[in-house]
């Protein structure tokens, strides 16, 4: 595989699949992000659209500090998910804030199971994320691993039949459709009145690279514009299936103390099953969207 470096800022870029993403070695989250270091990795980023930084061994204080590098964090809306500690952090975790590992039917952990169907992240809400970076602090062997479709090539393989029937239309990305796919808890009132739903154009451009890409995320998306909802759901779904074929794909295997940040502009991602008795805590920062999905 080939290798890029900067002798500037000594960062090589390795990439690590044909669809999608790159490994980074030479940056040490723990420390400030000089100018050249940020461009070389945001360049990266732009290219690869996921990249994979090793061996990071860092606090979520120094995860969040590196986030604001490209943006500034979400606050997530849900206390179920966001630490008590560190509000800028998203946990993905089976254990709970005292270690404790959580049984398979607590709320919080029904919640994150869904991550397994293909989603991007905050697509719900009206300016949605840039990006997310995401921490493997205790990471899994049974499974748990991260898939990544590309979904500027989604976008560009579309079938014709698919294609005509996105071009031109928008679907709803409801954070409560969340809570329909299993037996999960309504949401209050507050919930609810706090992320109510949006409607976001199916092909969007990209703000940076003015590319194209398919744009849906099938945990939250209920309805498209003109299609009865039966139809609706099967072309959510038919999507979705052809988004998750192998050659738009990469697979992450994580290793402990990977940071892995990625473009939810151009990508979705899901997290494959692994036994709900072994600990997996990974935490995640999400980056402020830039403005309104611009319609393609």
């Amino acid at each position: 595989m080939s290798h890029a470096a900067s002798e500037q800022t000594r960062i090589t870029v390795r990439p690590l699949g044909a669809a999608l993403g790159a490994e980074v070695r030479g940056i040490d989250m723990r420390a400030p992000l000089d100018a050249a270091a940020f461009q070389a990795v945001h360049d990266a980023w732009m290219t690869h659209l996921v990249l994979v930084f090793p061996e990071q061994h860092i606090t979520d204080a120094e995860h969040v500090a590196f986030t604001r590098n490209f943006g500034e964090p979400e606050i997530f809306h849900q206390d179920i998910i966001k630490s008590a500690r560190v509000r800028e952090i998203f946990r993905v975790s089976n254990v709970d804030e005292d270690g404790k590992l959580m049984a398979r039917s607590n709320p919080t952990m029904q919640q994150i199971s869904l991550a397994e169907f293909w989603h991007t992240d905050s697509s719900y809400r009206p300016n949605p994320c840039m990006g997310s970076l995401l921490h493997g602090i205790e990471v899994s062997r049974t499974g748990g691993e991260t898939h990544f479709t590309n979904m500027y090539a989604v976008y560009e393989a579309l079938p014709d039949t698919l294609r005509r029937q996105v071009e031109g239309r928008r679907a709803k990305h409801d954070f409560g459709h969340l809570h329909t796919l299993r037996d999960l808890r309504p949401l209050t009132e507050a919930e609810r009145a706090a992320m109510p739903p949006v409607w976001q154009p199916m092909v969007r451009t990209h703000p940076v690279t003015g590319r194209k890409s398919l744009y849906i995320s099938p945990i939250y998306n209920d309805a498209i514009e003109g299609m009865a909802p039966a139809e609706a759901k099967q072309l959510i779904a038919d999507l979705a299936e052809f988004a998750g074929e192998p050659r738009f794909v990469y697979p992450h295997r994580w290793e402990t103390d990977d940071v892995v940040m990625w473009d939810n502009r151009c990508t979705m991602h899901q997290v494959t099953p692994y036994d709900p008795m072994e600990r997996r805590v990974m935490h995640r920062t999400t980056i402020v969207g830039e403005g309104p999905v611009m319609a393609a």
